[in-house]
């Protein structure tokens, strides 16, 4: 584990240092959440009922918008080509840079999402399901799209190619998760699709930094 926490500590340092890359995501992530009142209506039994849907969304989008950093600086510098030959299991590097990513992505928009939900109008129970679909669901967003940003790894101005790799996989994510708000919100039962957000994420702990060593592989042949 000690090269995880080393590979873990230096992505953390890469990022802090070239703030733009969290700073931008997370400024798309609120910015676009606060302007669909504007789009939509303001009135507040509205926006309740697609609260969910919208942050949602957003935060797929914002997560989408910071894979295109999760390989390019290590592709750029040569670090990545080291990284494939050298002794080390490439699996677990590449969990490490996962687990980067999804600590300056996807716990800034768990943080960030009870707030923007307050402003949506959406109700304490629906913002607790929220939260708890977000922690179960943020971490298989940054696992399924290290695939796509691993096959595209090569490719200049790839953001087009990505979305269009990653986003089908993203769907199932999102239909579970907007469904278990807002059945929260009618007090039904939202048991199933909490098992199906906890077991995408498990088959995406165990299998997607195996895909995507192979497909880094392949991309730097």
């Amino acid at each position: 584990m000690n090269i995880y926490t080393q590979t873990l500590k230096r992505d953390l340092r890469i990022a802090i240092r070239n703030r733009t890359s969290i700073l931008n995501p997370l400024s798309f992530f609120v910015i676009s959440v606060s302007l669909f009142p504007l789009a939509i209506s303001p009135e507040a039994s509205i926006l309740s009922q697609i609260a969910a849907g919208i942050i949602w969304v957003i935060s797929m989008l914002a997560v989408l918008l910071s894979l295109n950093v999760l390989f390019h600086h290590d592709f750029e510098n040569g670090v990545l080509e080291q990284m494939v030959i050298s002794h080390h299991s490439l699996p677990l590097l590449i969990l490490a840079k996962v687990s980067a990513h999804w600590i300056l992505t996807g716990i800034p928009i768990i943080i960030l999402s009870p707030l923007l939900g307050l402003f949506l109008f959406l109700d304490s129970e629906g913002i607790q399901i929220l939260i708890l679909t977000l922690l179960l669901s943020t971490p298989s967003l940054s696992l399924i799209g290290a695939i796509g940003a691993s096959l595209i790894v090569g490719i200049k101005n790839s953001g087009m190619l990505l979305s269009l790799l990653i986003l089908p996989l993203y769907i199932p994510i999102l239909i579970f998760a907007s469904s278990a708000v807002s059945q929260a919100q009618f007090g039904l039962e939202i048991s199933a699709q909490l098992y199906f957000l906890a077991t995408i994420l498990v088959v995406s702990l165990m299998t997607t930094p195996f895909i995507s060593s192979l497909a880094l592989k392949i991309s730097l042949e």
